[in-house]
């Protein structure tokens, strides 16, 4: 196989494992019943001016298996920090007692369960088509290349190796949902 092939079939994979490294941050953001600090990723605090991730501004953790805390470096945001978390709809409702905010994750009724398992779904079928129009990109440049003088037979083991990765990555995709949905159903 010539080098444009082999570098074609590294980008594609290169481009297929950040879909996949995206999809995971995506599925640590939905909530399980379990407290992560994930959870509060993508929250955007007013500090002085310029709206900056919580966790740049606060020390995030967990209590236990139900409380996270948020723990500003500055006491004097403590109260912006509550409104961010507050305003970014995640359903949670933090508690001030000044020192750190303390958020207590309430358990997920069966209704929301299978909501959040239906937007994990999404999730992934958003992987797919990310996945897929790689794949589309990969093919055309095999058939430009097919048009400037490769052979009908390096053009058909290329394309059957980008069908073989593309394979492979929905697998993992359909792997990743699976284990998210079986973590949101369990009570």
């Amino acid at each position: 196989m010539n080098e444009e092939i082999r570098e074609t079939v590294k980008e594609f994979k290169d481009s297929n494992s950040k879909s996949i490294n995206f999809l995971e941050s995506e599925l640590r953001k939905i909530r399980t019943g379990k407290a992560s600090p994930d959870m509060l990723n993508g929250v955007m605090v007013d500090y002085y001016g310029s709206m900056t991730d919580l966790n740049q501004v606060a020390n995030i953790g967990t209590l236990d298996g139900r409380t996270l805390t948020v723990q500003p470096w500055e006491k004097s945001i403590l109260s912006e920090c509550a409104k961010a978390i507050i305003n970014a709809n995640l359903g949670l409702a933090p508690q001030d007692n000044g020192e750190m905010l303390i958020i207590n994750i309430p358990m997920l009724t069966e209704e929301r369960r299978k909501e959040l398992a239906k937007i994990a779904k999404s999730e992934g079928e958003h992987a797919k088509v990310s996945i897929r129009n790689n794949r589309k990109d990969a093919m055309d440049y095999i058939k430009e290349l097919k048009n400037d003088g490769l052979s009908e037979d390096e053009a058909k083991v290329a394309e059957s190796e980008i069908q073989e990765v593309t394979d492979s990555y929905v697998k993992q995709i359909d792997e990743l949902i699976d284990l998210k949905e079986k973590d949101i159903m369990t009570i």
